[in-house]
């Protein structure tokens, strides 16, 4: 295939998948690797980084064979999970696993720094502002992001610390594995809220903040504008792949390469993912934060342009659990939607909960737990399958009412993307339940992977970025059904009250 490409690579929590995308946004091959997350009871959840590279090496090698040339290669692009953390020692190899985002090991620790004598969500008012005023954002007390990944290894893991030279974002960690370069940017750094993200202000780590989180600055990478090239493909990296020695650029969070992949790039202009997790995000022109709902603009993929950040813990992550720990595994995700759609709207009065590693927006709440509820001895397969798409659709609800209200307008329409988005009727039941158009797009599962070679060719300038919405094509349109108008609604009140009547027994049940 002698046509030039950009190679993608997209490490979601599942693993990595790859792509061969021309400057135009065609997908000419794509492959994945399966990854495993190890958890444990005490709030782990870790990788090992060496099987996300052998699987890139072997997804590279896959595509490849269906026929891309690798000599037509003109960069690499890099998107994924974000605010996770790899210990990285001084030979630019993992020093330990890598603690995932939903690691809340850290949070006996993290809690006191940001923490205080009065306290509100966990936070003393003197820490949030001090935070607020540079970066929009503050670590979590419960431990889950970057500050109480490093405070955990410090504490809990200290021959692995003393061994660890840089602590990275996974995607930072691949841009060192392919160019040498132990480099960060302002959106990859997001969630260690360290970096001064007011407007106008060059790329630079807080120094006050760092102290304060109890960071080692030696440790934190390079801090470069987003959309740098970090350098060539090491020639040796590039002989393992099979690949020639291009240019690659710094790595962009699943966020932001979701909104260029979504094709929905105008200000204030949505989309909506169901991928492992799932978010609802845009383009803002200013800095804001609502700590209430865990939302915040965060520096975007543009110089003087935020995103609306957000994240729903689990989301496809749910319909997986389903099928492996209560349906007893076995069927592929197409086969349980045609199960779902067996069930009519609603699943017979059926709802679900879909909190099963607790929650980040609009309620920061790890203590939260899924549920089942309204189970009948007339309950069937098909009605607990749709009752998981619905409760995702429902979470989705909740979180979009609190995106209005922080951008302060109504989102018409949304793109939809990612792997639950291959679901056409789990896009109906987004456009039912949100009562929104949902557009979906071409190849949703791959979108992430489309937006980074799309992002990587504008930073690279095969590709003017403003060009890039036309370029993303829309697959189908779902229009609210109004049969479905009345049932849905009964049931999102009584959903919307849910939280408030579980939380103080889940806080009982899980406190700690």
């Amino acid at each position: 295939m002698a046509e030039p490409w950009l190679l993608a690579v997209d490490l979601g929590t599942g693993g990595p998948k790859v792509a061969a995308v021309s400057a135009g946004g065609e997908i000419l091959a794509h492959a994945a690797r399966r990854v495993d997350t190890c958890y444990t009871p005490d709030g782990g959840a870790t990788q090992d980084p060496e099987t996300w590279w052998a699987g890139i090496r072997g997804a590279v090698e896959e595509i490849l064979h269906a026929g891309v040339d690798g000599a037509e290669v003109t960069g690499v692009g890099i998107t994924g999970q974000w605010g996770s953390t790899v210990p990285v020692d001084a030979a630019g190899r993992a020093a330990g696993p890598c603690l995932l985002w939903a690691d809340t090991r850290g949070g006996k620790y993290s809690a006191p720094v940001i923490g205080g004598r009065l306290s509100v969500m966990g936070y003393g008012p003197g820490n949030l502002l001090r935070w607020m005023r540079l970066t929009g954002g503050a670590p979590s007390p419960h431990g889950a992001d970057p500050t109480g990944h490093a405070l955990q290894l410090q504490r809990e893991h200290p021959e692995v610390y003393a061994r660890t030279a840089t602590l990275m974002e996974p995607l930072d960690y691949l841009g060192l594995r392919f160019t040498g370069r132990r480099a960060a940017t302002p959106a990859s750094m997001i969630l260690s809220w360290l970096t001064d993200n007011r407007p106008g202000r060059p790329p630079a780590y807080a120094a006050t903040l760092v102290r304060h989180a109890r960071r080692d600055a030696a440790r934190l990478p390079e801090l470069v504008p987003t959309g740098t090239v970090l350098g060539d493909v090491l020639p040796e990296v590039a002989a393992e792949l099979g690949l020639r020695p291009v240019p690659v650029v710094a790595g962009l969070p699943d966020l932001h390469t979701g909104y260029v992949g979504s094709g929905a790039t105008a200000p204030l202009a949505g989309h909506v993912a169901i991928s492992s997790t799932a978010w609802i995000g845009c383009a803002v022109p200013f800095k804001r934060t609502d700590l209430i709902h865990q939302l915040a603009s965060v520096p975007g993929a543009r110089p003087g342009e935020y995103l609306v950040a957000n994240n729903h813990e689990t989301a496809g992550l749910c319909l997986q659990w389903l099928r492996d720990n209560v349906l007893g595994g076995g069927e592929d995700y197409a086969t349980l939607t045609s199960v779902a759609a067996a069930a009519p709207a609603g699943a017979g009065g059926v709802m679900f909960t879909p909190w099963l590693n607790g929650e980040r927006s609009p309620v920061d709440d790890r203590n939260l737990r899924a549920a089942f509820l309204n189970l009948s001895l007339t309950t069937d397969r098909s009605s607990l399958v749709r009752a998981v798409m619905e409760g995702v659709a429902f979470n989705a609800r909740w979180l979009l009412d609190a995106v209005e209200k922080f951008i302060r307008r109504p989102m018409p329409v949304l793109r939809i993307l990612g792997g639950g988005a291959e679901s056409a009727l789990w896009c109906q039941a987004h456009a039912d339940i949100l009562n929104r158009r949902v557009e979906q797009v071409s190849e949703p599962t791959l979108a992430n992977l489309r937006g980074a070679a799309l992002y990587a060719a504008s930073a690279l300038g095969q590709v003017a970025f403003d060009d890039i919405a036309r370029l993303i094509p829309v697959a189908a349109v779902y229009e609210p059904d109004p049969a479905n108008r009345s049932t849905y609604e009964s049931m999102y009140r009584e959903y919307a009250r849910v939280y408030g009547r579980l939380r103080p027994i889940y806080a009982r049940l899980n406190g700690r």
